[in-house]
């Protein structure tokens, strides 16, 4: 995200206070590149909706289903006992206290994660053996005259066959059209782009980005691959297909495979590690979730509220915030039973569609309006309205017309069985460019001043924006009111009463002398650290950095697309597993 920042100096009786606005929120972007609000609230809303369906309520029924594993619970009550946890360990948190926990987490997770996938490897016999046996994993219980629960002749490819009415996973689909997800879900999802506004400089940005991309390489080996081993070592459990079977193993009737990592970890490894890796496995749902809860609160108060009461105090703006993230829990709870049902159960593919339907035109919009100087106000609103109407009918057609179990004939219309949704998402990011480029050449062009500093062409400039005034007016009224506080107040600090320490210790709110000063230090170090220059040796070191990580993953493509087994290969192993269960002639 490319910054729009400027400094003012004040010197008031007290001290010399340096202010630095910058953008703090993506919407609000879009208000200094186009102008107006329109499209900032409706971004704004459109990413808290997103934040139900495909973060909130994902990350609280896959905590639950860990925890029910574990304990036995039931699993809204695991989703509150999760959300208690949460609520404690962040009852006075905030971007800073997201960002540390989760720099712990992160070493704790790799960790446990790498001593799941190394006793697993050593329990399968190696990765060589995993191929053979995961597709000879096929559970003891099937539904007659019927294939479900054999793994697909295509398991072990990761680029598949370019038809949807034949493959689950079509390579031009994954490459076209799973990219604009992931340019949203990567470059314009506030929950990630914050960590970036939050760097230093430009080059500790691009920096920590290119490090979680290298880190991104590893849910292949700690997450994919476990979930196969699982799969191989409780084949009944895992894959069932029959109803009243997988309702018996993990009290739901659609799949189990989302208890896949759950169950290798809870059942498989010893006592001790058992007991790290449900503390990491939590650990890490509860800080992704103070994320989600930290991004949505200021989308909703510095996007959505600060229209509605321009003047709302800091004070107000924290426990609005917090009271709104009680509202998104409400509702993120009552999606859950949604989730179960929807594709089959599997809350990977649950998670791809949704973003596929609504995510594509954001992506489209940004990319445009960071790299197209003639994309326009009207261009951008109308290219969003278009692609969100579309986004959710086929949504709604998709709730509606549910995906049947693989044993039953598949009567949905065409244009929801044939074209997947990835090639979907793939037409959305291009009609949502056209549409775009179309009514921007049609009508006005943007005003010069307002591509100052929000387009890549114009990033480094240092001219002055109009807006700059206002925003420098607005800072020196605040700075204006906290010294006349200040001088009320006296130079010694006011006790206050209990009640109101409680209040500001669970809202999170301090506006004693020592944190005014921390705030000072910041805007000045801010002030000072945030540019984006790059000396010509950092920034040819990450260039080399990004051309490595581009080069490695397309290695890993190649490498496991190339199917190690032909499809007579596959059919002979299970032919021989389902000659061993009594199904003689299924295949």
């Amino acid at each position: 995200m490319l910054p729009t920042k400027f400094s003012c100096t004040l010197t008031t009786t007290s001290s010399v206070t340096v202010v630095d606005w910058l953008v703090s929120t993506l919407p609000e972007y879009t208000k200094k590149r186009f102008g107006g609000r329109r499209i900032q609230i409706y971004l704004a809303v459109l990413s808290i909706i997103l934040y139900i369906f495909t973060k909130i309520s994902v990350n609280l029924f896959s905590g639950a289903i860990f925890l029910q594993t574990a304990l036995r619970l039931n699993l809204y009550l695991c989703i509150i006992l999760l959300l208690v946890l949460t609520a404690v360990c962040t009852l006075v948190g905030g971007l800073a206290a997201v960002i540390y926990t989760d720099t712990l987490q992160f070493f704790v997770m790799i960790g446990g994660s790498l001593t799941v996938i190394i006793i697993g490897f050593h329990e399968v016999g190696g990765y060589s053996d995993l191929q053979v046996k995961y597709l000879a994993a096929i559970p003891s219980v099937l539904v007659s005259n019927s294939t479900c629960g054999l793994p697909r002749t295509d398991s072990w490819r990761m680029l598949r066959d370019a038809d949807p009415t034949t493959s689950d996973l079509p390579w031009p689909a994954f490459l076209l059209g799973q990219l604009p997800a992931s340019i949203w879900y990567w470059c314009s999802d506030q929950m990630m782009v914050q960590r970036a506004l939050a760097a230093k400089s430009l080059s500790h940005a691009q920096g920590g980005t290119l490090f979680a991309g290298y880190m991104k390489i590893l849910p292949l080996f700690i997450i994919i691959l476990p979930g196969m081993i699982s799969r191989v070592l409780f084949t009944d459990e895992i894959a069932c297909v029959d109803p009243e079977e997988c309702y018996r193993f993990c009290g739901s009737r659609v799949s189990c495979s989302n208890t896949a990592f759950p169950k290798l970890v809870l059942e498989f490894l010893p006592s001790g590690v058992r007991g790290i890796m449900l503390s990491v496995m939590l650990s890490a749902i509860m800080s992704n979730l103070t994320s989600i809860f930290n991004s949505a609160s200021t989308l909703f108060t510095m996007d959505l509220w600060a229209t509605w009461r321009p003047k709302a105090k800091p004070r107000e703006q924290l426990l609005v915030g917090r009271l709104f993230i009680l509202l998104l829990v409400g509702v993120s709870i009552c999606w859950v039973p949604v989730i179960q049902q929807s594709e089959g159960g599997q809350i990977f593919v649950y998670i791809q569609v949704i973003a596929a339907y609504l995510a594509p035109p954001i992506a489209a919009v940004y990319l445009l309006a960071v790299l197209w100087t003639r994309l326009n106000e009207a261009g951008t609103f109308w290219s969003l309205i278009l692609g969100f109407v579309l986004g959710i009918v086929r949504m709604g057609l998709d709730f509606y017309y549910t995906q049947p179990p693989c044993y039953e004939p598949d009567l949905r219309p065409a244009i929801i069985r044939n074209l997947h949704y990835m090639y979907f998402a793939m037409a959305m990011f291009w009609l949502t460019v056209v549409v775009a480029v179309i009514i921007s050449l049609v009508t006005e062009p943007p005003q010069s001043w307002k591509l100052i500093r929000t387009t890549y062409f114009k990033r480094m400039s240092r001219e002055e924006r109009p807006d700059d005034q206002e925003e420098r007016e607005r800072a020196e009224n605040e700075l204006l009111e906290m010294t006349e506080r200040k001088s009320e107040s006296g130079d010694g600090e006011v006790q206050l009463p209990w009640y109101r320490r409680v209040y500001n210790f669970i809202f999170g709110y301090n506006n004693s002398k020592e944190a005014q000063e921390q705030v000072v230090a910041m805007n000045e170090h801010l002030a000072a650290v945030t540019t984006l220059h790059q000396s010509r040796r950092v920034k040819c070191f990450l260039n080399i950095m990004l051309v490595v990580i581009l080069t490695t993953a397309v290695a890993l493509f190649i490498f496991f697309s190339i199917n190690p087994f032909t499809e007579q290969e596959v059919y002979d192993i299970q032919r021989q597993k389902l000659k061993e269960l009594g199904y003689e002639d299924l295949i």
